[in-house]
């Protein structure tokens, strides 16, 4: 029943998202189509609930001949604005308003024991651990090994907080958390 619940308000919620944001996001699919020179649209392979591979919809934020963030997308970075063309993959069904963020294969696809519950989760626009880690680039920039402290610090952290999500997760505490992402 809380599937069902949580499926619902999903599905409402992200069609009126849709309505609201439609007009921005194809006038800043024009903007980024021009500031990166591509179709303006990032798609990715993701993992989804289950450890099932999904396309993930973005905006384009990087020019694909420099892999650079371009300026614009800077701006559509920092106040993810790039991340509204999500609302379709929850809309499909891919994904849900809360939960934790989908990553690229290598990462919550090799949880092992316990932890391997984060992958019965539809994976979210939001959640606890994408609200602390907001400035997740800046903090990786300032580690002598990047990747290191991601794998050894960044990442375990997400995963306890989605599975303290996992365990406690409720239609209340979707709605606090998207209060938070607003706010």
């Amino acid at each position: 029943m809380k599937a069902i619940i949580k499926r619902c308000f999903d599905f409402v919620f992200s069609i009126v998202a849709l309505v609201l944001f439609l007009p921005f996001i194809l006038i800043s699919w024009l903007i980024l189509m021009f500031d990166t020179k591509s179709n303006g649209l990032f798609f990715q392979q993701r993992v989804g609930q289950f450890g099932k591979l999904f396309t993930i919809y973005k905006l384009k934020t990087m020019h694909p001949k420099t892999d650079n963030v371009s300026k614009t997308g800077f701006f559509f970075r920092k106040y993810k604005l790039d991340e509204l063309p999500q609302f379709l993959n929850v809309l499909k069904g891919e994904m849900s308003i809360v939960g934790p963020r989908p990553d690229i294969e290598g990462y919550y696809d090799k949880l092992e024991g316990n932890e391997r519950k984060v992958l019965e989760l539809k994976p979210g626009i939001t959640s606890e651990a994408s609200l602390k880690y907001y400035n997740e680039e800046a903090i990786l920039e300032q580690q002598e090994n990047p990747l290191d402290y991601n794998d050894h610090v960044i990442f375990p952290d997400k995963v306890k907080m989605n599975l303290d999500y996992y365990y406690n997760q409720n239609l209340l505490l979707d709605i606090k958390i998207i209060i938070k992402t607003i706010f």
